[in-house]
């Protein structure tokens, strides 16, 4: 296919399993939109898998105004490099400035590659971007070690590469112009890869998720020990609810990683968050922006949790939760939450 002329492109990377597209798919499309709305960019969607035109007709009135589609039998499940081989050639013919992917494992493995290969930069796991006037793309995160938001600029390089957090953008609506489906070289020098895939499992979404809870109850580094967790998820359990964790009960091994909720986790949006023993960093609180309510118990009155929540419960979670989880026991009238 020869060189076409550059014109300002941001695309986005339409991750697909299956002919489903990711739900961080039409979030990044609509965080597109809004980006590219001023400066006049179109806004592309980049479509891999085989057999996916049913794919495509799913993301024609998102967002894009041109969706590309490399097809191909050896597409058809994820290997990195075969899909790299794509993506790479597709970029370097059309010559966008942003490319973005979610921050999910096919997205982060692919991004990552793509960045080394063209060798420019890619910022991680963001929660918000900025495009400037000089068509600077602006990767905002939460800063490591501090309670502020950082900007990453890679003013030198092109293309500007970042991968977002799924559940950080909303969802756009359905009644967009229908995009343009454009076909672009699928072509592999193998349809092998690196590797076979000998057996494929769905996961199952079972109605307990964190991300479809109403009610979700975090327990932080100060529960202090693996064995007081039960309280954590007697708590949600009362509730109705779904348990979920900071990353150092994670790290200290206290409970599964599946159950981190904040930027590198889960992103959450209940009705209700308690969040016992939680410190309250960014990094966590960028995984529970969408909460109606939020409720916080911990003993450190000076905790930065505090200046995010509703209610604040100063005290010893181990003497509040127990008297909580008895009072929402007793017989009461009243509808669910």
């Amino acid at each position: 296919m020869a060189n076409r002329q550059p014109e300002s492109r941001i695309w986005i990377f339409a991750e697909q399993r299956s002919g489903q597209p990711a739900d961080v798919v039409f979030e990044l499309l609509g965080k597109a939109r809004l980006l590219a709305a001023a400066p006049g960019w179109k806004v592309g969607a980049l479509l891999i898998g085989h057999n996916v035109s049913g794919t495509a007709a799913l993301l024609e009135n998102r967002g894009a105004d041109e969706i590309l589609v490399a097809d191909n039998p050896g597409l058809e499940d994820y290997r990195g490099g075969n899909y790299l081989a794509v993506v790479d050639r597709a970029v370097r013919n059309y010559q966008p400035d942003v490319v973005l992917f979610g921050a999910t494992a096919m997205g982060v493995d692919l991004a990552s590659r793509l960045a080394a290969r063209l060798r420019t930069g890619l910022s991680a796991h963001c929660i918000d971007l900025e495009l400037n006037e000089k068509g600077e793309l602006a990767a905002v995160i939460p800063w490591p070690g501090g309670d502020f938001l950082g900007r990453i600029v890679c003013p030198r390089h092109r293309p500007q590469m970042a991968t977002v957090s799924p559940g950080i953008f909303d969802v756009p609506r359905s009644d967009f112009p229908e995009a343009e489906v454009l076909t672009i070289d699928g072509a592999l020098n193998s349809d092998r890869g690196f590797y076979r895939i000998l057996e494929k499992k769905p996961e199952e979404r079972k109605p307990g998720d964190l991300e479809n809870a109403r009610v979700v109850v975090v327990g932080g580094y100060g529960i202090g020990a693996r064995e007081n967790w039960a309280l954590v998820e007697e708590l949600a359990s009362v509730l109705g609810g779904v348990a979920g964790a900071t990353r150092p009960p994670v790290d200290e091994g206290w409970v599964n990683a599946d159950l981190m909720v904040g930027q590198s986790g889960r992103t959450v949006h209940p009705r209700l968050y308690i969040g016992v023993g939680v410190s309250g960093h960014l990094h966590h609180l960028v995984g529970v922006k969408g909460t109606e309510l939020k409720v916080a118990v911990n003993q450190d009155t000076r905790a930065a949790i505090f200046d995010h929540c509703d209610l604040g419960l100063a005290g010893d979670y181990r003497e509040i939760i127990p008297a909580l989880i008895a009072a929402l026991k007793e017989p009461r009238a009243g509808g669910d939450l």
